[in-house]
């Protein structure tokens, strides 16, 4: 953790003569991001939010967009702007569990929080202590974009039973991986423009990555024909946009007030967009030979017991990692919660 606060402050150090720029200088940002140019749901999130900003600042933040590996691999992300090789970054916070055994809970948890839920839980709590996780990197996160509820996975024979998870090699990040190990298949973790490749090589058996638009894009349905649902493992789909702190804080408050705006205004288009084209590509999936399963039961349940098994081991890991945990939980069970529940039955 002190390397990681060393590299931080290097990176503070380095941005700081240079792009921290007069008030009244033109600013021009780098955004790298962990998405193929133009991905269906996240890469087109990504380009949608950086026309945004630089439209809205009438050009006083003028952000150029790179897909992943144009500057840096989709999985280095957040290294880059944390050490100040780029300016901000889109992404998704799951895949920074390694690093934080707490970010995949701003992404998704299984069995956890929808993705209206979530966005409540990040207006009421959420943000504050967001921010006091990613501060170690020196970074501001903000919620910026979702794909809405994930499938289980594709897989290339049908799950009937859980004999059928184990001993799989599932492309799987964050805690949903987690959850499909404790099933008992081996979770890998994949850039998504390289999960194509592997699942048509063997080098995995199923792979989940998002919902049934942005897994079309990707082809997951030419190899394994079997879509499972629920998205039991990933409820929710939150991208998250990362800026360097030093450039953050020494941006003036209506440059900031559109950023934050820009952001929120992604993650709500971005979802209603997700709900249509998902619709539509499940559609084309059924018509074109996919075969639609629903997780035996004996799946769910025993993904329920683990996935509170897998928060309650994350928790004991320190105190920032339990506040987060609690608070998480709370929203999960909160009287909003259940009025969602009442709402929609």
């Amino acid at each position: 953790m002190a390397v990681t606060r060393r590299l931080a402050l290097a990176g503070a150090a380095s941005l700081a003569p240079s792009a921290i720029a007069r008030a009244d200088a033109p600013r021009r940002w780098r955004m790298v991001t962990s998405w193929g140019k133009n991905l269906v749901g996240p890469g087109v999130t990504a380009a949608r939010l950086a026309r945004r900003i630089t439209a809205m600042s009438g050009g006083a933040l003028e952000v150029q967009l790179f897909a992943a590996g144009e500057i840096v691999p989709a999985l280095n992300v957040l290294d880059a702007v944390s050490t100040g090789t780029v300016e901000m970054g889109h992404t998704a916070a799951l895949f920074w569990q390694g690093k934080m055994p707490a970010a995949s809970l701003f992404t998704t948890v299984p069995f956890g929080l929808s993705p209206v839920a979530h966005a409540a839980w990040i207006d009421a709590e959420g943000q504050g202590l967001w921010d006091e996780l990613y501060g170690q990197f020196n970074v501001k996160p903000f919620l910026a974009g979702n794909t809405g509820p994930s499938s289980a996975g594709w897989f290339r024979k049908p799950v009937q039973m859980l004999a059928d998870i184990a001993g799989l090699r599932i492309r799987a990040s964050g805690i949903g991986g987690e959850l499909y190990r404790r099933l008992g298949a081996t979770a890998v973790t994949i850039s998504p423009g390289e999960t194509y490749a592997a699942l048509e090589r063997g080098t995995i058996d199923a792979a989940e990555f998002l919902a049934p638009a942005n897994d079309l894009a990707l082809g997951l349905n030419r190899i394994a024909p079997h879509l499972v649902f629920p998205g039991f493992n990933k409820p929710n789909g939150a991208s998250e946009l990362l800026i360097a702190r030093p450039l953050w804080e020494g941006l003036p408050e209506h440059l900031k007030a559109i950023i934050e705006a820009a952001a929120r205004m992604e993650h709500d288009i971005g979802l209603a967009e997700a709900h249509r084209l998902n619709a539509e590509a499940l559609r084309t999936l059924i018509e074109g030979g996919t075969q639609v399963h629903r997780l035996p039961e004996e799946v769910l349940a025993k993904g329920a017991i683990l996935a509170e098994e897998i928060l309650s081991g994350l928790a004991a890991k320190d105190a920032l990692t339990a506040r987060i945990v609690a608070s998480y939980r709370g929203a999960r069970h909160s009287s909003a919660r259940a009025w969602e529940a009442l709402a929609r039955s």
